[in-house]
C-alpha cells in the first residue's frame, strides 16, 4: 500500500465565469522510501497538488489517503496532529518563525513531539551541520540569506519521525553545491522509509527522483523515470560486455 495516495483529485477556485480549475482528476501514489518529483510549467497545479497532499487545502473532489486513512474522515484536530507529527513541509516562502533562531526553528517540531530540549537541540544541530549552517544556528531568520533560510526550512522539515516530506522548490534559492547537500538529506530520509514529493522546475534536481510526474493545465500528462545521469551511463558501460 502506498503511504500517500491522491485519488481522482480535482480543485477549482471561484465560481461561474470566474472559475479556474487548478487540478483535474489527478492520481498520485507514493510508496514509503520513494522520492517523486513533480514538474510542469507555472500555473500547472504543482503547488496546489502539494498543499492538498499535506491537508493544508481541501480538494473540490477526490480523496487523499495518508497511510491508508482518508483525510476526509478525520476531524480538524486529527488532521492537525497528522500534519505536526507525520509531515515535513518545505515552503517556497520558508515559513520560519521570526522570533526564533535558526536552531530554535529546527528544534521546535521536535520539542512539540515531546523530545527533551537537550535531545532536540542535538538532533537539530546535527541537521544544521549537515547543511553547512552550524555557524548560523544562533542567528534569526532576518539575519540569514535567502539560501540559508531555505536550508533551515529543509532541516526543520526533515528532522524527527516524519513519514512524508513535501517540498516546494527545495533548491530554488540555493547554488548547486548546497542544492546537492539538500538532495542528499532528502534521499537519506527516503532510505529510512520517508515518502517524499518535491515540486521543481530543475531537471537536474528531478534526476535524483525515483519517478517524475509531469503536470500541464492541472492534469498528469506523463510519468517517467528520470534520464540516467552521465555517471550512471559510464558505470553501465563499464559493466557491459561488448
Amino acid at each position: 500500500m502506498s503511504f500517500l495516495e491522491l485519488r481522482h483529485i480535482s480543485k477549482s477556485y471561484g465560481e461561474g465565469a470566474a472559475e479556474v480549475q487548478a487540478l483535474k482528476n489527478v492520481d498520485l501514489f507514493v510508496d514509503r522510501g520513494a522520492l517523486v518529483a513533480v514538474m510542469g510549467p507555472s500555473g500547472s497545479g504543482k503547488s496546489t497538488l502539494l498543499t492538498i497532499a499535506g491537508s493544508l487545502e481541501e480538494p473540490s473532489s477526490g480523496e487523499v489517503l495518508i497511510d491508508g486513512v482518508g483525510l476526509s474522515t478525520m476531524s480538524r484536530n486529527d488532521k492537525a496532529r497528522v500534519r505536526r507529527r507525520s509531515i515535513g513541509y518545505v515552503f517556497q516562502d520558508f515559513n520560519l518563525l521570526a522570533g526564533l533562531t535558526a536552531a530554535e526553528n529546527v528544534c521546535l517540531p521536535l520539542e512539540l513531539d515531546g523530545l527533551s530540549t537537550k535531545r532536540a537541540s542535538a538532533v537539530g544541530m546535527a541537521a544544521l551541520e549537515e547543511l553547512g549552517l552550524a555557524d548560523r544556528a544562533a542567528h534569526y531568520p532576518d539575519e540569514l540569506s535567502g539560501g540559508e533560510r531555505q536550508r533551515v526550512s529543509i532541516a526543520r522539515a526533515i528532522v524527527g519521525e516524519r513519514h512524508l516530506l513535501l517540498a516546494d522548490e527545495p533548491s530554488g534559492a540555493l547554488d548547486s553545491t548546497n542544492g546537492e547537500a539538500v538532495m542528499r538529506m532528502i534521499l537519506a530520509a527516503c532510505k529510512h522509509g520517508v515518502a517524499a514529493v518535491i515540486v521543481t522546475h530543475d531537471a537536474q534536481l528531478a534526476s535524483w527522483a525515483d519517478r517524475v510526474v509531469f503536470l500541464r493545465d492541472g492534469q498528469v500528462v506523463d510519468q517517467t523515470l528520470p534520464p540516467p545521469t552521465p555517471e550512471a551511463l559510464l558505470q553501465e558501460s563499464s559493466h557491459r560486455r561488448w
